[in-house]
């Protein structure tokens, strides 16, 4: 079963590489994205952002990011302002955003994306890198 995924990831980032992770699990090799070095367009950026059911600023990532060196917490600017900020400085996009035909999500944690990949396409146990176990040896979801 061809099932196109595309993850905007950041190789740096443990949730990231997780949900990198259940991707593949799944049998899926998606198109990834390193947006640090190449950021979706504004215009993209927005609809993910929408897609997902987030505002723009639930999609700005705070912590390790020039996110209060640059004010961002003013609460004037406009979406518009703020999605140019995260342009500028790629750091302060979220991640991972996954895009797949059954939606888009923040994958925060990285078992959301679970929710937007076809279930019968895990069929293994999957252990995140610090141990949590995420699937049964059926591939169905730990509660």
């Amino acid at each position: 079963m061809t099932f196109p995924v595309t993850i905007y990831h950041n190789p740096e980032c443990g949730t990231s590489r997780n949900t990198l992770a259940l991707i593949r699990h799944a049998g899926i090799e998606p198109t990834v994205v390193e947006y640090l070095k190449t950021p979706p367009t504004k215009i993209g950026l927005s609809k993910m952002i929408t897609e997902a059911g987030l505002t723009v600023r639930e999609a700005i990532r705070e912590k390790g990011t020039p996110y209060a060196d640059l004010g961002l917490d003013d609460q004037a600017l406009t979406d518009d302002q703020l999605l140019d900020a995260m342009l500028e400085h790629p750091i302060l996009i979220n991640r991972p955003l996954v895009v797949t035909p059954m939606g888009t999500r923040l994958a925060r944690p990285s078992e959301v994306v679970l929710d937007i990949i076809p279930a019968e396409m895990f069929t293994l146990e999957f252990v995140k890198e610090d141990g949590e176990r995420v699937l049964d040896a059926l591939g169905k979801r730990v509660a």
